[in-house]
């Protein structure tokens, strides 16, 4: 029996990955201490699946402005840093690659996590979805227009989120640019009502992506650096697809060519999008012509189905979300065709071990 196409080496940039099966960034909420520092727990979860190919972690908080989720660990501060030294050290030990997920969630926030100010986001347009605060899941308010000022913050923030990630010993970053968050907010007409360079045309409502990309220059090398893209993302944490949306996507992953990155991770369809005018049915399909580099792709993949679509030539690696939670071991069950573990639903966003570091790995 030939060895799966998920189980073979890929060379990404510097880094030789010892399979093609990545985990995904998925929030977990275990930084439940002051200051939201990663801690020794946080790095025994990602030690336990250090045999992924590569490890892209939660999302990480890139300034107190970004967060939009309680009891995520952020990566704006020295101690911020310094926590995350322990979860990259622990990871390489096992010899595994790791990257961390840069990330700003815009108006999916809600002023109990702003001391009472309004989030902030492209246009003051509620979203009209839920913010996880310490009251559970609250409905989102309307934002807060970022002035030029603001955004031009964000860009450095950005930027001393990726200084923080080198310091901490990471492979590498990813930029959250997906799932209805302040990038993609930027990007999407339904969420970004500006007149000024950062809206209107599909070039201006993109320019925060590459403004960040282009400080990002001497502070970390491109090769180390990925984008993380939702293309089809609709009816969805308040995004909408209408005539702009894919050609602005398309715009951006052709633009993304230039930088030499290490990735363009991009997601299928949240929900069935058959029906829905102007979108696309196939990400990594649409998208492979277009991309010169490397791309992941995601959402609900099984083995099977991730074996057909590298085989396909549509991408290079498939990123695992939840199978990964549920099962640290998820490459070796892949190796044995194993069955896999159950995960809890309940304990994904709590502040314990259960749930989190407590999933048995296969015996024998």
């Amino acid at each position: 029996m030939s060895e799966s196409i998920l189980l073979q080496s890929y060379q990404l940039g510097d880094n030789t990955l010892r399979n093609r099966m990545v985990m995904a960034p998925m929030t977990r909420s275990r930084s439940n201490n002051k200051g939201n520092v990663a801690t020794r727990l946080t790095a025994q979860y990602y030690a336990q699946r250090a045999t992924a190919g590569l490890i892209i972690t939660e999302g990480t908080f890139v300034s107190t402005k970004a967060v939009g989720f309680i009891n995520v660990p952020g990566i704006y501060s020295e101690a911020q840093a310094e926590g995350w030294k322990l979860v990259t050290q622990a990871v390489h030990e096992k010899g595994g690659t790791i990257f961390t997920q840069l990330w700003h969630t815009g108006r999916l926030s809600h002023p109990d996590l702003h001391n009472g100010d309004l989030p902030h986001a492209p246009s003051a347009l509620n979203p009209l979805a839920k913010a996880y605060t310490n009251d559970g899941f609250v409905d989102t308010v309307t934002p807060k227009e970022m002035t030029i000022e603001d955004i031009k913050q964000t860009i450095l923030d950005f930027k001393n989120g990726a200084k923080n990630a080198v310091i901490a010993g990471f492979d590498g970053i990813e930029l959250h640019a997906a799932n209805g968050y302040l990038l993609q907010q930027f990007f999407n007409g339904c969420s970004n009502h500006r007149n000024d360079e950062y809206g209107g045309t599909i070039e201006n409502k993109a320019r925060i992506l590459f403004d960040i990309l282009d400080a990002l220059e001497g502070v970390i090398d491109y090769a180390k650096v990925g984008v993380r893209l939702n293309p089809t993302m609709h009816n969805s944490q308040g995004m909408i697809i209408d005539e702009d949306t894919i050609p602005t996507y398309e715009y951006i992953v052709n633009r993304l060519n230039d930088y030499g990155l290490a990735y363009v991770h991009l997601t299928e369809p949240f929900t069935p999008v058959d029906d829905v005018p102007f979108a696309v049915t196939e990400v990594a399909k649409h998208f492979r012509p277009l991309y010169k580099g490397t791309i992941i792709i995601n959402k609900s993949f099984t083995k099977e189905s991730g074996e057909k679509i590298i085989e396909n030539g549509y991408a290079d690696l498939v990123a695992y979300g939840v199978p990964f939670i549920a099962n640290p071991d998820l490459v070796a069950r892949f190796e044995a065709d194993a069955p896999l573990n159950t995960p809890d639903q309940s304990t994904f966003y709590t502040d314990t071990e259960k749930g989190y570091i407590d999933y048995p790995e296969m015996v024998g």
